[in-house]
């Protein structure tokens, strides 16, 4: 059953998704000459038209600099949209496990460290029913905290170098038959 959002939400949603899409293209694009981006939704994809002075910088080395802008755009371990095309995918007919299958192989493919697709309720020749789906996705850490969390995974092992030895000199031994008590 699909969700129902509200025009006002979908606008707020769709303003502030331009703002920052505008946000970073300026921050990226400033020395090109950049002045403004354009958003096409279609129901096939989203066109998404930069206008800028220099459009070969743009582009970059064999459209390089165009890819790299394009993935930091797209959001491919976000477990809402992943959930979504779960979702399309079981309105259309496929199979639950190779529905799910489908998710969690992107996923995985696309850097996650680990991904969990749960699918329950009821399913095909049962009558009427309610299906819910939930899809956690466990990013790798980084220290920056821009694509996952900032401290590191309790299952993470870092090996150090070892420190530089320093010459153990033992201290002499003094002998008992050396020692000479004073006596008062």
């Amino acid at each position: 059953m699909a969700t129902q959002t509200s025009k006002k939400r979908k606008f707020v949603a769709n303003g502030v998704f331009l703002a920052e899409l505008n946000e970073v293209m300026t921050r990226e694009l400033a020395e090109d000459g950049y002045s403004g981006v354009e958003v096409r939704v279609t129901p096939v994809r989203t066109e998404i038209i930069i206008r800028a002075i220099q459009t070969q910088n743009v582009l970059g080395e064999k459209g390089r600099r165009i890819r790299e802008l394009t993935s930091v755009v797209q959001k491919r371990l976000c477990a809402i949209a992943q959930a979504e095309s779960l979702r399309y995918k079981l309105l259309g007919g496929l199979a639950v496990r190779r529905a799910c299958y489908g998710v969690l192989r992107f996923v995985m493919e696309s850097v996650a460290k680990e991904c969990e697709v749960i699918v329950s309720g009821k399913l095909r020749a049962q009558p009427l029913g309610v299906l819910e789906m939930k899809v956690k996705i466990m990013l790798d850490w980084d220290p920056k905290g821009k694509q996952g969390p900032t401290t590191p995974l309790p299952d993470l092992v870092t090996i150090h170098q070892p420190k530089e030895e320093e010459d153990y000199i033992r201290p002499s031994v003094v002998a008992a038959a050396e020692i000479i008590v004073l006596a008062a």
